[in-house]
């Protein structure tokens, strides 16, 4: 039997996997961008960027960190060179730093993913969202430029991690969309983030490795944009998107690692089995058919303490290994 690794780049190859992939038989470790790019956890407290970004968290937010709000470092996208100033990489130890955040994983069983090209995030980290849409709008070519220039320093830390970690698959991680709609139109990302988010396609592309883009919200209008770069597989491909149609219509083209409502009442711990099932049940028969799915059905949070939700926890479990595994195989 393939390791979940091998099936999963199976999978990513385009082609059938033996068994549906999932996190009950884990065959990723993500490595996220760390201090060299952005501080992506922050569990207390605040944290700078590179560039002098104050970041913060909390444990509410799972530690993510997030630009704080209303600490803005670039004011005037016209005055973006007397602001922002690359950081140096002289003298910094990238393969024993790399090599070491690599050493916990059986690479055996998981392939390495690491991200990056965090390009209109990194805009809004400097201007806030305000600042950075209507820097785009008004000031285009001095966007592009500022983000020519990040793109120097982001492309090196994307090298040096790419060489030492020696992962399998890179991921996109730039966030273009909201609930509704992305946050800008599809000719402003075909000019202002395409080119920079092709860059890092293109690097992991030369080195042998697979694409992904994570990109939350209604960010379906950039697929055929995605795939123009490499793109091999989506997530967490929220349920605002028409996924049933791009299912169908990218088989063997698009994995959609995603496509479960998190957010949905069957998610609820007093939600009846019998509707969570139901919702399974049609999630798989939506997605599964044909291939170029993963079951990303994530655990119900809320109280560690409240058996209901442990309960229903076990019961997904229970569903993959009864339904899903094996769906290719009945």
């Amino acid at each position: 039997m393939l390791s979940p690794k091998d099936n999963y780049l199976k999978l990513l190859g385009g082609e059938l996997p033996d068994y549906v992939p999932s996190r009950f038989e884990p065959y990723s470790e993500m490595i996220w961008l760390d201090y060299y790019f952005k501080p992506t956890f922050v569990t207390q407290g605040f944290a700078f960027s590179p560039w002098g970004v104050r970041y913060v968290g909390s444990m509410e937010l799972g530690g993510g960190g997030i630009p704080e709000p209303g600490f803005i470092i670039l004011h005037d996208i016209r005055k973006w060179r007397d602001v922002i100033k690359n950081p140096s990489v002289k003298g910094i130890d990238f393969e024993t730093h790399y090599k070491k955040s690599v050493e916990h994983v059986d690479r055996s069983k998981k392939v390495v993913t690491i991200n990056g090209g965090e390009y209109f995030q990194t805009l809004v980290s400097f201007m806030g969202f305000e600042g950075a849409l209507i820097a785009m709008s008004e000031e285009p070519d001095e966007v592009y430029e500022l983000l020519d220039y990040v793109s120097q320093y982001s492309i090196e830390i994307a090298k040096q991690r790419i060489r030492y970690t020696q992962a399998e698959v890179f991921m996109v991680s730039d966030d273009c969309a909201a609930a509704k709609s992305p946050f800008f139109s599809p000719d402003m990302y075909k000019r202002l983030i395409k080119p920079f988010h092709k860059k890092h396609a293109d690097l992991a592309l030369e080195h042998g490795l697979f694409v992904s883009k994570h990109d939350c919200g209604k960010s379906e209008v950039f697929i055929p944009d995605w795939l123009e770069m490499g793109v091999r597989s989506w997530n967490p491909a929220q349920t605002m998107n028409d996924l049933a149609t791009i299912s169908a219509k990218y088989k063997g083209t698009l994995v959609i690692e995603g496509g479960w409502d998190s957010l949905s009442p069957v998610c609820k711990p007093d939600a009846p089995d019998e509707e969570l099932i139901a919702a399974l049940d049609n999630y798989v028969n939506t997605l599964a058919p044909g291939g170029s799915f993963t079951f990303s059905v994530m655990p119900l949070m809320g109280d560690a303490n409240d058996e209901r939700i442990e309960r229903k926890n076990k019961l997904i479990e229970d569903y993959f290994f009864s339904h899903v595994r094996d769906y290719y195989n009945k």
